[in-house]
């Protein structure tokens, strides 16, 4: 089946499972209270999070809960809506279980997701684990004004985000990685925390970025007191994907699970900042790696579409 329309069906049965309460208990996944942790203020019931790019728009949020997730991350969302790129954009190698997406921020845009969300919450069917919201920047926006269009997402969301990250690392919307650079993304953190009270904000780094520029981000991070560090992204580097695989955009799945271990063993070494660790999660033991290598929590997404919903559940039971 095309990759895409396997996602979309995915999503399309997950949504209307959210409709019936009923339906979510019979189907609900491993408890796991034993678990729990408080991370940048929030409580966790465990530390396994959906990562953001599955469920782009916000509408399977109780089922995702029901699976056994003790997080969700919805998005990435842009303040104005768009399409994406254009089709095929997503491509499976199942033999080194990876793949490879150029969406490019497909999703409704704030205003409709918002209003989404906030029907899901009115209706006491709102999820009673921590709920973030990824942001990213609209595509026909120049980077010059990025952080306004950042700050107009975040103003129509603020209120429905347990948490918030700053996606800037996406190699799928053109030039969107160059916010990384310092002058780009200290502007950002401060227009965004300048509005923000109370909610814990995250910044979601690049695997790609030499060590120096990891360096600035955190201490930008620090400097506007940001709560986290989402590592890492999709990678640019299609080494080892064989020639004729190769496509542009994002690789995951296998391919990145050293890279984005070492990412996360850097960071720890020298900051004491929460780190969410994603990118590369196949097995059970790549997931006691991360914690052992000092994730507060970790994310699924390759994982989860290569090993499906049992694979939760065998996380938890070898922790």
């Amino acid at each position: 089946m095309d990759p895409e329309n396997a996602h979309h069906l995915a999503i399309r049965t997950l949504k209307e499972i959210s409709r019936y309460p009923s339906l979510l208990q019979i189907w609900r996944g491993p408890s796991a209270k034993m678990f729990e942790r408080r991370v940048f203020g929030l409580q966790f019931p465990n530390p396994i999070g959906l990562a953001a790019g599955f469920d782009k728009n916000g509408v399977a949020l109780p089922a995702w809960e029901a699976l056994g997730f003790g997080f969700i991350e919805v998005g990435t969302i842009t303040a104005r809506p768009q399409s994406g790129n254009p089709r095929p954009r997503i491509f499976r190698i199942p033999e080194l279980e990876a793949l490879i997406n150029r969406l490019g921020f497909n999703n409704e845009g704030a205003a409709a997701i918002g209003e989404r969300l906030q029907a899901l919450k009115d209706s006491q069917r709102w999820p009673k684990i921590p709920v973030g919201i990824n942001l990213g920047k609209t595509k026909a926006v120049p980077l010059e004004e990025a952080a306004a269009d950042y700050l107009e997402s975040f103003r129509r969301l603020q209120a429905l985000g347990d948490y918030f990250v700053l996606n800037v690392s996406s190699p799928n919307t053109p030039g969107l990685r160059k916010l990384q650079e310092g002058a780009f993304v200290g502007e950002l953190f401060r227009r965004i925390q300048a509005e923000n009270p109370d909610k814990p904000l995250l910044v979601k780094i690049a695997p790609d970025l030499p060590f120096e520029q990891v360096d600035e981000i955190l201490s930008l991070a620090a400097e506007h007191r940001l709560a986290g560090i989402v590592a890492t992204n999709t990678t640019t580097d299609h080494q080892l994907v064989p020639t004729a695989k190769r496509q542009e955009g994002g690789l995951s799945g296998k391919p990145l699970t050293a890279r984005s271990l070492e990412m996360l063993r850097y960071i720890r070494a020298i900051s004491s900042i929460p780190i969410i660790s994603v990118g590369g999660i196949m097995r059970v033991e790549d997931a006691k790696a991360r914690f052992d290598a000092g994730a507060e929590l970790i994310q699924l997404y390759s994982g989860f579409v290569y090993r499906g919903p049992r694979f939760l559940g065998d996380i938890l039971a070898a922790l």
